[in-house]
């Protein structure tokens, strides 16, 4: 039975090319630190490009048992590690997950990529016979969120969403309404993305990657840089977050989606899909545009991406100047964890009131006529934020974060809704 209770983010954990953990990850984004970097775990100099938001710095050993990292990829080994990061910050009794009242919900692009170029590299040169029993175990995206589940006895529905680069958002509002719908109290949530030489060729042959560095909104922009790690929250009911004196980081809103049914690599021209998904996302948290703080950006870096969601700007806001920037200038673009780690900054935000900045902004777009927080830190009104995701395939999802008690409770929101259609 729904009970469309307040959904709070009780903890957060973060593996990226800029730091580990909340402390360490919003020091960096707060400060404009560069995590892009020449690429290591790949030669990718004949393809012309060679700088990604690598993470260099992370370890499975430092993070799980040496059986879990046996039998793991390093995409479910950074789920895993940044899952139990977030469970640490969230401080909840690791009692309270098990059984059937926590769900787990992961969203990547490609998951276990490397595991699949290690199965067809060993087929190639040896053929079946030659193809390690020990990597079967490890492939496969639906084990991203099982790893998580068995290691806290998790018994709830467990599920992976390959929403391309909006999938941390998707899991994170799925995440909220399976709360809502009263059918768990706790739900580990977000999405990880490993930088693998196919994905990054691919980009390359798109002619969309910058050479070494990202410029969202900039006039001389040159296109993206690809980035990787997990990002992970712990989502809890009002009432169990209560029950346990835990700490509301921030309020999970509502949010939107939609689908630009256009073309599978550029936006709609006229940003219809993008612009729905977030009008939708204020609408189902009861907001009105003249509510909104500040916005997280897609803001890959690419022209036609950053010019389309200056438009779903300007159309939701008009003349209002809403503060907005874009992550992925400092750690590239973490393609399926992406929304998840910058939702974790946006509940730095709030928590904080510090907006962070987009680096290497330099000269304004006239095509992009937007307040961006350029190359420094910004402060200001942070009650209520959205997190803005605009995939590949016109993949739209926005997510509203908020300062805890700031919205509509849900049920009042829930019954206007009602009463609107």
């Amino acid at each position: 039975m729904a009970n469309n209770e307040r959904v709070f983010i009780t903890g957060v954990g973060v593996v990226s090319s800029v730091g580990m953990g909340r402390a360490a990850f919003f020091d960096a984004i707060r400060t404009g630190k560069n995590g892009i970097s020449p690429v290591t775990s790949f030669d990718a100099t004949p393809l012309g490009r060679s700088y990604a938001g690598e993470v260099k710095d992370f370890r499975a050993a430092d993070h799980l048992t040496a059986a879990e990292a046996r039998r793991m990829g390093r995409c479910s080994a950074m789920s895993l590690a940044a899952a139990r990061m977030a469970i640490v910050d969230s401080g909840i009794d690791e009692a309270l997950l098990r059984g059937p009242r926590t769900a787990v919900v992961i969203g990547t692009t490609m998951g276990e990529a490397d595991v699949i170029a290690d199965l067809d590299h060993a087929w190639i040169a040896g053929g079946a016979e030659a193809v390690s029993r020990t990597l079967l175990p490890k492939y496969g995206s639906t084990l991203l969120p099982i790893h998580i589940a068995r290691a806290y006895g998790v018994q709830g529905m467990t599920m992976t969403l390959p929403g391309a680069c909006a999938a941390g958002n998707y899991a994170i509002g799925l995440g909220a309404d399976i709360i809502r719908a009263g059918r768990a109290d706790v739900v580990i949530a977000g999405s990880v993305e490993l930088l693998q030489q196919l994905e990054f060729s691919g980009f390359v042959r798109l002619a969309a990657m910058a050479v070494s560095r990202c410029q969202p909104f900039d006039l001389n922009r040159q296109g993206l840089i690809l980035g990787e790690g997990s990002g992970v929250v712990i989502l809890e009911s009002e009432a169990h977050a209560v029950r346990r004196h835990a700490t509301a980081q921030a309020e999970v809103g509502g949010y939107g989606l939609s689908c630009d049914a256009y073309h599978i690599t550029r936006p709609h021209p006229e940003a219809t899909g993008s612009i729905a998904a977030m009008a939708d996302a204020i609408r189902r948290s009861g907001l009105t545009p003249a509510d909104v703080d500040f916005v997280n950006a897609h803001g890959t870096g690419t022209r036609a991406n950053d010019q389309a969601e200056a438009k779903v700007m300007n159309e939701i806001f008009g003349s209002r100047r809403v503060p907005i920037s874009s992550m992925k200038s400092t750690l590239g673009h973490c393609m399926g964890a992406a929304s998840a780690i910058e939702a974790i900054g946006c509940v730095m935000t709030i928590e904080t009131g510090i907006y962070p900045p987009t680096m290497g902004y330099e000269t304004p777009d006239p095509e992009c006529d937007l307040n961006v927080v350029a190359n420094a830190p910004a402060t200001g009104p942070h009650g209520v934020l959205l997190n803005n995701s605009l995939a590949f395939g016109g993949y739209n999802a926005v997510a509203c974060f908020a300062k805890p008690g700031v919205l509509p409770h849900p049920r009042e929101v829930a019954a206007s809704l009602g009463a609107r259609s």
